[in-house]
């Protein structure tokens, strides 16, 4: 079972290359966040043309995540917690796995820029609503993938200026102590797990040539239900999809997990 996810940073802009990702890598489940689209708007036809069920939780201009699969899926949007908040940055599928399921959670977690501001408020309290929600996911004791766009720095060797990085919301004490509490409640993450060297990256902004200086953060995540860390395989950064034409300043990360 291959799982891959990847902030596409505008899914239209991004179709051509999404499909040739699908026909090279060949994912069985791959998850997409920042689509910046509504339902309507996403290329379904061109998605499900390559074999992929599609399910989509959109919203106009920002945010949007989705769960392609190869074998029909079952789908639940938005996270638990809110009734209130409409913003679109979690969908949850239940993917048959032979005789048994794999439940996939994909989230783009807001940003919380500044640390100052309300923004980190809610960046806060929505990885408390994630925490409580995961956690009765693992009751279930089922295969379990949780990934996306966590915005969320783990550690000094997960960026490539800690000190310079120190006062955002990405790596900010607060952020990480909340990322580790959600991991202590028996999750693995995926790179982690296969890797200690530094200089992992999935994103490099757009400006100042951080791409060609390697100035890079990890903050797209695998992680794993006991049930799941026990069949990993393999993880792999798709690094050169951020050399190719109009990339993402994202690319996917993925792992493969054993039958």
């Amino acid at each position: 079972m291959r799982v891959a996810t990847w902030n596409v940073n505008s899914v239209r802009q991004r179709t051509q290359a999404l499909v040739a990702y699908l026909r090279e890598v060949k994912p069985d489940v791959l998850c997409l966040q920042e689509l910046k689209c509504v339902e309507e708007a996403f290329p379904r036809l061109e998605i499900e043309a390559e074999g992929y069920n599609v399910a989509v939780h959109g919203q106009k201009t920002y945010n949007g995540v989705a769960i392609l699969s190869k074998t029909p899926i079952e789908t639940s949007a938005g996270l638990p917690g809110d009734d209130g908040d409409d913003q679109a940055r979690y969908i949850e599928a239940i993917v048959p796995w032979g005789k048994t399921v794999l439940r996939v959670g994909c989230l783009y977690l807001p940003n919380g820029n500044p640390v100052s501001s309300d923004k980190y408020d809610y960046k806060l309290a929505w990885m408390d609503r994630l925490k409580a929600h995961a956690k009765k996911l693992l009751a279930y004791e089922e295969r379990l993938v949780l990934c996306g766009d966590f915005n969320v720095i783990p550690d000094a060797r997960d960026v490539y200026d800690p000190a310079g990085w120190a006062n955002d919301a990405l790596f900010a004490p607060k952020t990480r102590e909340k990322f580790r509490e959600l991991l202590a409640l028996g999750f693995t993450d995926a790179l982690r797990a296969v890797t200690d060297a530094d200089k992992q990256y999935t994103f490099w902004d757009y400006q100042a040539g951080a791409w060609q200086k390697n100035n890079g953060l990890r903050i797209d995540h695998l992680l794993l239900s006991p049930q799941a860390a026990d069949r990993l395989q393999s993880v792999t950064i798709d690094r050169d999809m951020r050399a190719k034409d109009k990339p993402s300043d994202h690319v996917p990360i993925r792992v493969d997990l054993k039958d």
